[in-house]
């Protein structure tokens, strides 16, 4: 009997180290996920995805996520090319394509490219200006991204985006752009105003060779502008008097008078003697 014991106590416990083993042995990863497989300290290389077997205790292995990573880089502060303090943050988008190099190459894939994506991120913005980077914004987003992915691409990670999410000025810069701003619709306004005045202009001198050519315009033109004069409830009306009739009663003053009948000479004449 104590025999009987001995063996199923012997027997289970060959149970459980078989168990054991073959829990550490069978590995499962994700779709989205590979394996990488050390054996001996030597890289084997990446597995998966789904189920497969490893040797206990020799292979070792390390899980990669391929998915996309989205890295928020924090507000860093910047002196732009025209010494202008600035705050930028941005965001980074990464994916890893090479399991086996991101885990060999570099300690740790995703604090590496977060540590290269600040520096890029001061290092071009301190080359740009400050109207270049807010109004074109996507050339920045893409010469960081190309820097950022050639310094990553040794360590089998690719960045596919990188962009800038905010701008943070000085209260001393966002009133000193309100005012440019101000004054460039001031100037655009007067432009337009000008353009209108000389529009305006031309209208009237063609306007003034048609009635130079039909004199009976003008009169008409009055009338019309007496209808528009007496509008309801207005008890004075202004009735435009033409320049010809002033003109007229002008002449009749300014003309030279006529000398008396003689000689012609206009001087009086000594009496005859008697």
């Amino acid at each position: 009997m104590d025999i009987l014991v001995s063996l199923l106590s012997s027997f289970g416990v060959i149970i459980v180290v078989l168990g054991a083993i073959a829990g550490a042995a069978i590995k499962i990863v994700q779709e989205y996920e590979r394996g990488v497989i050390f054996r001996l300290g030597r890289l084997v290389g990446p597995r998966g995805p789904g189920l497969f077997f490893i040797i206990p205790i020799v292979d070792r292995m390390v899980k990669v996520d391929l998915r996309t990573v989205t890295l928020d880089v924090p507000a860093q502060e910047v002196i732009t090319r025209d010494n202008v303090t600035i705050k930028v943050n941005a965001v980074v988008y990464f994916r890893v394509i090479d399991p086996s190099t991101a885990i060999v190459k570099v300690e740790d894939y995703r604090r590496a490219t977060w540590n290269i994506a600040q520096t890029t991120l001061r290092n071009v913005l301190g080359q740009s200006e400050l109207d270049e980077l807010l109004a074109h914004r996507e050339i920045i987003n893409q010469k960081l991204q190309q820097i950022i992915d050639e310094q990553t691409e040794p360590w089998g990670v690719k960045v596919s985006i990188v962009e800038v999410k905010d701008v943070e000025l000085p209260q001393t810069m966002q009133r000193a752009m309100a005012r440019q701003a101000e004054a460039e619709r001031e100037k655009r306004a007067k432009i337009i105003h000008a353009e209108g005045e000389f529009q305006a202009a031309q209208q009237l001198q063609e306007a003034a060779g048609v009635i130079a050519q039909e004199p009976a315009a003008i009169q008409l033109r009055y009338l019309q502008t007496l209808t528009e004069i007496a509008v309801e409830k207005n008890s004075t009306i202004i009735f435009p008097v033409p320049i010809e009739f002033l003109k007229t009663f002008g002449d009749l003053f300014t003309k030279p008078q006529k000398p008396p009948s003689g000689d012609g000479s206009g001087a009086a004449q000594p009496p005859a003697a008697g």
